[in-house]
């Protein structure tokens, strides 16, 4: 259980932890700089092909899955469950509703990874016109695993309810 517990809630620390504070955000980030060649191109290589795959291993194998497991083991989010003196371990107040923002942003990263293999294929939008919303996409995943990140360690707006 300790495995998948460091696994998944591996964070980095120091200056770039605030831009990236995890191994997932860095991915994204990235696939995000990445991206605008193809946008600007209006073609993809397959090297960015490699980077989305990339990311989809970082999506599912050290967040989903172990998240999943990690779940089913009765486990929630550290910001949302107090360890020793009532406080996080990150020592915030607990924050139950943040187990479920967590979900949430895990959905919307699963949903723009879904998005990105559209637009990379070219299917229900022309190829080079949907190239153009590779960065939008690609910003949105960021975002979205820079919060599963945040989500995790600190308190909401609705501490101890």
């Amino acid at each position: 259980m300790e495995l998948l517990q460091a696994v998944h809630g591996y964070q980095f620390f120091g200056a770039w932890a605030k831009l990236t504070p995890t191994p997932y955000a860095l991915v994204t980030l990235v696939l995000f700089v990445w991206s605008i060649f193809p946008a600007l191109k209006g073609a993809v290589h397959s090297s960015f092909t490699v980077g989305l795959r990339v990311t989809w291993f970082f999506t599912l194998l050290p967040a989903a899955v172990t998240g999943i497991l990690l779940a089913l083991n009765g486990l929630k989010v550290p910001s949302a469950t107090a360890a020793a003196g009532g406080l996080t371990k990150y020592g915030f107040e607990p924050d139950p509703s943040r187990n479920w923002e967590h979900w949430m942003y895990s959905l919307f990263a699963l949903m723009s990874l879904y998005v990105l293999e559209i637009l990379v294929r070219g299917k229900l939008i022309e190829h080079r016109v949907g190239l153009r919303f590779l960065p939008v996409v690609t910003l949105f995943l960021y975002g979205v695993a820079y919060m599963i990140g945040r989500v995790a360690v600190l308190p909401g707006s609705t501490p101890g309810t």
